[in-house]
């Protein structure tokens, strides 16, 4: 399997790839069997199919969310950054998962200019959720998110930022009428 994760790059290749982990059944042993790999284009691919995945099948990577997030944080590879976050949005967090390096990250990378779009909005999705638990917390990234110069940012990242903004406010709304 490694050969063929050295490969080019197309979607069909991620199918196939996808394809075979779920023959073999055991997705978590995959992506810990690769997602360390010192070939970064092995980790790539690795982790393009492992996000094929459907609701089920990525829930046997749950118990990998702490080394997805230290992946993540770590990686200088930017594909490999953006599938890792993409994987971690998928997995269920919880209040216990918790861990304010990766809060921390999330919250400057989705407000890095420089940054990719599509890293930017998972981070900023990320940090949504993590902040959602603490009633402090969300109104700083509320705040942080309303300060943000949106013409510096693509439509796509424009666009998450305007949907938390507007879950807040009708969460707000919602608050006002049951008062």
């Amino acid at each position: 399997m490694r050969d063929f994760l050295k490969g080019t790059y197309s979607e069909g290749e991620a199918q196939e790839i996808y394809r075979r982990i779920k023959a073999d059944g055991d997705f978590a042993a995959f992506c810990l069997r690769y997602m360390h790999d010192e070939d970064r284009q092995v980790v790539r691919k690795a982790l393009w199919g492992l996000t094929k995945a459907n609701k089920t099948e990525i829930k046997q990577l749950q118990p990998l969310l702490c080394e997805l997030i230290t992946l993540a944080m770590t990686t200088d590879d930017s594909s490999v950054r953006r599938m890792s976050l993409s994987i971690i949005n998928r997995l269920k967090i919880c209040k216990e998962d918790l861990r304010t390096d990766f809060l921390d990250f999330c919250l400057e990378h989705m407000a890095y200019i420089q940054e990719y779009p599509g890293i930017q909005s998972l981070c900023m999705k990320l940090a949504y959720r993590m902040c959602s638990f603490f009633p402090e917390l969300i109104g700083e990234l509320e705040r942080t998110l309303e300060a943000m110069d949106i013409t510096y940012y693509s439509p796509a990242v424009r666009n998450v930022r305007s949907k938390i903004l507007h879950r807040k406010n009708t969460h707000k709304d919602k608050r006002e009428r049951d008062i």
